[in-house]
Order: C-alpha cells, then structure tokens, then sequence
C-alpha cells in the first residue's frame, strides 16, 4: 500500500488538545482508533476513558460505529492531498454513584428526544 492512500487524522478533545496527527489506513477499524486514543490520553486529564465504550468519535457530524472501518465511514480518503482529517472526541462516561438517581429520573426523557443534522 502507497503512502498517499493513508489517512492523517488528529483528534480534537472537549478541551481544544489534539492527539496527533497520525496516519492511518483506509481499512483501520473506528475501534482500533479509539484503542489508540486511549493508549494516548493525556495523563493529565481530570476526566479520562477507561474503555472504547467510553469514547465517541464524531467527523463531519456523524457518530463513527466501531465495528467499520475509515473507508466504511465515508471518509474523504485521498480527497484532501496533505490535509489532516480532524475527528472530535467525546466522552460518554458512567455516571457516579450520587448521580444514580438522576440517572433513573432522566431515562423517559432520554429515550424521547430526537435530533436532527441538517
């Protein structure tokens, strides 16, 4: 495989950090990003993902599903010679256990609210 069929990702966090650039495959998996994600968090970081489920990786307004691929996700592979691909980062973390009760409390309204991309 060529070098110019490798995608340059960087990935935005909630703060405005980024990690990388890196490159990567057409075929690498949105799982096996978001392993690497974890691998480098910042060490820092108040809040941290302790697994993939924890992370969200969102590119052109879409959730990206772990189990496809870049080229799957509708990537533009090949579309932007030399340009980096920022992915935005979020983080969907277990609520603690003072926040279980709201968490119950929240469940109906959650399940009825829609969204809309335009």
């Amino acid at each position: 495989m060529g070098g110019e069929d490798l995608v340059e990702l960087k990935f935005r966090l909630a703060d405005g950090t980024d990690i990388g650039p890196s490159k990567y495959s057409p075929d690498t998996t949105v799982a096996s990003l978001k392993e690497k994600i974890l691998a480098l968090w910042p060490k820092d970081k108040e809040n941290y993902p302790k697994t993939i489920q924890d992370v969200k990786l969102i590119n052109a307004g879409k959730i990206l599903e772990n189990n496809r691929t870049l080229a799957e996700s509708r990537l533009p592979v090949g579309e932007l010679p030399g340009g980096v691909i920022t992915m935005h980062v979020v983080l969907r973390l277990p609520l603690s256990d003072k926040n279980n009760e709201k968490q119950q409390d929240d469940s109906p309204k959650k399940s009825s609210c829609s969204c809309t991309i335009l």
